[in-house]
């Protein structure tokens, strides 16, 4: 398997090459053998080649995707996920509070303003939050708050609310909320707002989630059709063959790779980069974990007060219904006695039309 990466990436390493480095260094090899078995073979299979890289390391993925260093990329890429030519103008600066929040969670976010003074706001979440559609709503909101707080500024008495422009919310998920598994088969979905009368107008917020997990199952056994694709693949798979394939379909991405590859050559900065993601792993999973037990939590007391508030209902229509039962046969009495029955008549008839028992009857006299 190495040689099949090899010869595409002749820097890649061998394995033994890697162990006696990393066996050299006191506090590297220490580093190694605090890790599980399996943890060691991940490792291993990374750096040799043996398993493609995870260009969604956070490490790996600022430095091939910054859009600082390599603006066309990034350009290249929101082209594809928006189905138009995209050039970024500029950086903006990010939502500290969010970030301080949140990162850990996150592999990427960035806000950047496009050519057309769109603003796109680009995010890699490892691991999906719960409720993704009303926290990206939040989040488009404040930007198209700040589009227009930064605008008015810079026009002052001459702006205009024609000058404020489209606001992108792209999120792709590496592990996707579970309301996205209900469409199995569709891993791109953009929302806009629409009028139900087909009156058009534009509302400005637009939105594209992208499930990494979802597009990896659906492309196992298909081919890489469009450069759409193609940046997917790069983001969601490290099977050497479909690695292969992707630089060999588009010759661009090679060079992403040969970048990524020449990190792995320093083994002690490959090293921090893999403890951190496996840090980060066990703090979004228990994170995600409590998450969804709280969500769990909250529907279960949603649905054992919903209960709670059936039953209260049938006990008031029970204690009604007996109530009218009882004032019923208290009334069927007094009409029989107007007769001038004798009560065991009176007893014997309310025993047949009720269908009770005499002993039933007697607490009525």
């Amino acid at each position: 398997m190495t040689a099949k990466l090899k010869k595409y990436f002749p820097m890649i390493r061998e394995k033994e090459e890697v162990l006696a480095e990393i066996c050299k260094n006191s506090t590297l090899h220490t580093k190694f053998k605090s890790w599980t078995p399996e943890q060691q073979e991940e490792f291993l299979n990374l750096c040799t080649g043996v398993k493609g890289l995870k260009l969604l390391y956070d490490s790996f993925f600022k430095e091939i995707m910054n859009p600082e260093y390599v603006p066309k990329r990034l350009d290249d890429f929101l082209s594809h996920m928006l189905c138009q030519k995209v050039t970024i103008l500029k950086i903006l600066p990010g939502d500290s509070t969010r970030i301080a929040d949140e990162s850990s969670l996150l592999i990427m976010d960035i806000v950047v303003e496009l050519e057309d003074r769109s603003i796109a706001n680009i995010e890699m979440q490892k691991i999906g939050y719960l409720f993704p559609g009303q926290r990206s709503a939040c989040y488009s909101a404040d930007l198209l708050l700040r589009q227009y707080k930064r605008i008015k500024g810079e026009t002052n008495k001459n702006f205009s609310y024609k000058d404020i422009k489209n606001v992108y919310t792209i999120v792709l998920f590496e592990r996707s909320p579970k309301i996205f598994h209900i469409y199995p088969f569709h891993f791109y979905h953009f929302f806009e707002q629409k009028s139900d009368t087909g009156l058009e107008m534009e509302l400005l917020q637009k939105y594209l989630f992208i499930p990494l997990d979802i597009f990896q199952k659906r492309q196992q056994n298909e081919s890489i059709n469009n450069k759409r694709d193609a940046w997917l693949t790069l983001f969601s798979n490290d099977n050497p063959d479909t690695i292969i394939k992707l630089i060999t379909e588009y010759p661009e991405f090679l060079e992403i790779y040969e970048e990524a590859y020449r990190i792995c050559l320093n083994i002690e900065r490959v090293m921090g980069m893999f403890s951190e993601e496996l840090a980060i792993l066990d703090r979004n999973t228990v994170k995600y974990m409590i998450d969804e037990m709280q969500n769990e939590i909250d529907e279960q007391k949603h649905t054992i007060d919903e209960q709670s508030h059936a039953i209260k209902e049938q006990s008031q229509t029970i204690e009604r219904m007996q109530k009218e039962y009882h004032k019923s046969i208290t009334n069927t009495i007094d009409i029989l006695r107007s007769l001038n029955l004798s009560d065991a008549e009176i007893i014997a008839r309310i025993c047949d039309k009720y269908q009770i028992q005499e002993s039933q009857v007697l607490p009525y006299f």
